[in-house]
């Protein structure tokens, strides 16, 4: 079964996590990713643990249908092996600092000369024309710019700290990806290739403030920033008599069941804290402090199962162990299981794969350092004997 972006070729010079969310997430729909790298590779290669060296869990897990070349930029023919890949590309990204691809000639009026209709896509720290472009950007500073570690505090934490996990990245990568399918459809239209500039800070910082801008909304501003029910430090996974259960009543209706479960069936029209989602959000401590009292009443099961019947959303709460065992996860085939030839057999995790024509398909296992230069060299004309005298020379 063909993908939904079968024939589609990305040329794809990123790392880490942003640019590879972006082009695995292209690659299960169908796209021929190309991932050119650097002689000492993608530096997730190195993220333990792994079974052989260059070969990390965290690169098998976002770098699924692609090929690998490896290119060393230094080298005038290996640049020259770049821009003409690019002249068969119709999506070429990379995360390099623009300056860094500026010295070896590569910059967006360069890919606009070798192919019209090539959409490049430049994924930065911070965008062009202020005092942060070119600085090196990593998660831990996104977060920090964007205040989610004061978010944090605000909603308990006695300290400000990072978030676990590499939201910035991933999202950013995934925003990417819309960028790049309206340029698609510009290019479909018009035949015009363009350049887009992706910056994390400016990407993220819209959600932050989406969420948070509050009073800030007006000018001139009629109230301090911040959304108070996502604030309060009442607002957390809530205590049992055996474990935590997550709960959030939000609507009218659902706090009508969850007050009729307390035995207060006319909390709403007896206490006006609890009488809009307004005076809710206003008096959010309060409410949330409520629900928390009342799930130190009942196990973790009981409240499940009431919650669940009165159609007040809760679930438990999961460990990094627990997740992989979750009955609904396994039940929608969320997790699969793929034989690499080196690694042996991997757990795989997908997207949403309930399309009726087109579902994302796993063709292709994360490539070896180089595994497909010589491969793909000849695909774009080179001779045999040529991509192999390349393939060779990439560690001078």
């Amino acid at each position: 079964m063909a993908g939904a972006l079968d024939g589609l070729r990305v040329v794809d010079m990123t790392s880490v996590v942003m640019g590879p969310t972006a082009t695995q997430l292209l690659g299960d729909y169908g796209a021929d990713i190309i991932k050119v790298e650097a002689p000492g590779g993608d530096t997730t290669r190195q993220v333990t643990p792994l079974k052989h060296e260059g070969m990390g869990y965290s690169y098998l897990t976002k770098n699924r249908n692609k090929r690998s070349i490896v290119l060393n930029l230094r080298q005038p023919d290996h640049r020259a092996a770049l821009e003409r890949l690019l002249q068969t590309a119709d999506i070429f990204v990379y995360s390099a600092r623009p300056q860094a691809m500026a010295r070896n000639g590569l910059t967006p009026e360069r890919f606009a000369e070798l192919n019209p209709g090539l959409i490049s896509v430049s994924l930065v720290g911070y965008g062009e024309g202020g005092p942060y472009t070119g600085r090196p950007a990593y998660e831990d500073l996104i977060q920090g710019l964007t205040s989610v570690p004061f978010l944090l505090t605000r909603a308990g934490s006695p300290q400000p700290q990072y978030v676990p996990l590499s939201f910035n990245d991933r999202g950013v990568g995934i925003y990417a990806v819309a960028l790049m399918m309206i340029a698609l459809h510009h290019r479909g239209s018009t035949g015009e290739g363009q350049h887009i500039e992706v910056p994390m800070f400016e990407t993220m910082a819209q959600l932050v403030i989406g969420d948070h801008a509050g009073g800030m909304t007006w000018i001139p501003p009629i109230a301090p920033p911040g959304y108070l029910r996502t604030l309060t430090p009442e607002r957390r996974p809530y205590q049992t008599k055996d474990g935590y259960i997550c709960v959030i009543v939000y609507t009218d209706s659902q706090w009508r069941a969850f007050a009729k479960l307390i035995g207060r069936p006319g909390l709403l029209e007896e206490d006006e804290r609890f009488r809009t989602l307004g005076t809710r959000t206003t008096h959010a401590d309060a409410v949330y402090a409520l629900v928390r009292e009342q799930m130190l009443t009942g196990t973790t099961a009981e409240w499940l199962d009431k919650l669940n019947a009165a159609d007040v959303p809760a679930t438990p709460l999961h460990t990094l162990e627990s997740i992989f065992d979750d009955p609904h996860l396994r039940a929608t085939g969320f997790f699969e299981e793929y034989d690499h030839p080196t690694e042996g057999k991997l757990l795989m995790t997908r997207g949403p794969k309930n399309w009726s024509k087109t579902p994302p398909t796993i063709r292709r296992h994360a490539p070896r350092l180089g595994e497909n230069t010589v491969e793909i060299l000849t695909e774009i004309g080179y001779s045999e004997e040529e991509a192999r005298k390349i393939a060779g020379e990439r560690d001078s």
